[in-house]
């Protein structure tokens, strides 16, 4: 007769067993980066990596807007620790990585800056709602939505849609596709 063991963990144990098994990863990224340099790596009495010779990466930070807007930027660290670089991004997910090149996202819920200095609501020739990049007489298509039936909107909302709506906030970003998302052809 075979018995069957119950083991009950506790959130205590499961807390511990996630930051052990996320230190044995970064000790193995860590080794996996200053391998193969010709560096003196040393694990310190923190459990840290740490090492004579800095290793240099670039590493790609991309933000991702809820106007679709993705924003990147490029920055060349110097790593002495594994661990103090892997707990300095430790709010942005990591997407691909190499011995030169590290890239992490994040996804912002707001609007690009961008859109926030130039954004304005607005009608495309083809009676699209869109965002542009400045008024929309400029006709820089940032983003594009919906078709609107114009002739069921009242010439004041027309004229606000051909003059440009400004859009400086997310509110105001989510304010503006709802209240015209009811005058949208097939939608």
């Amino acid at each position: 007769m075979h018995g069957i063991v119950k083991i009950n963990h506790t959130h205590t144990d499961n807390l511990l067993l996630i930051r052990f098994s996320r230190q044995i990863i970064i000790v193995m990224i860590g080794l996996i980066f200053l391998t193969g340099m010709g560096d003196e790596t040393v694990v310190n009495a923190s459990g840290s990596l740490v090492s004579d010779n800095p290793h240099n990466v670039e590493v790609i930070l991309q933000t991702y807007y809820l106007d679709g807007e993705m924003s990147e930027e490029e920055i060349e660290e110097t790593i002495w620790s594994m661990e103090d670089f892997w707990s300095f991004y430790d709010d942005w997910e990591l997407v691909n990585q190499n011995q030169q090149q590290i890239v992490f996202q994040k996804k912002v819920d707001d609007i690009s800056p961008l859109l926030k200095m130039h954004g304005y609501f607005g009608l495309s020739e083809d009676g699209t709602l869109s965002i542009f990049n400045g008024k929309p007489e400029k006709q820089k298509v940032i983003h594009s939505f919906f078709q609107i039936n114009t002739q069921q909107l009242k010439s004041q909302s027309h004229n606000l849609l051909l003059e440009g709506i400004p859009i400086s906030s997310k509110d105001e970003y989510i304010e503006v596709l709802k209240n015209y998302r009811k005058y949208a052809i097939n939608g």
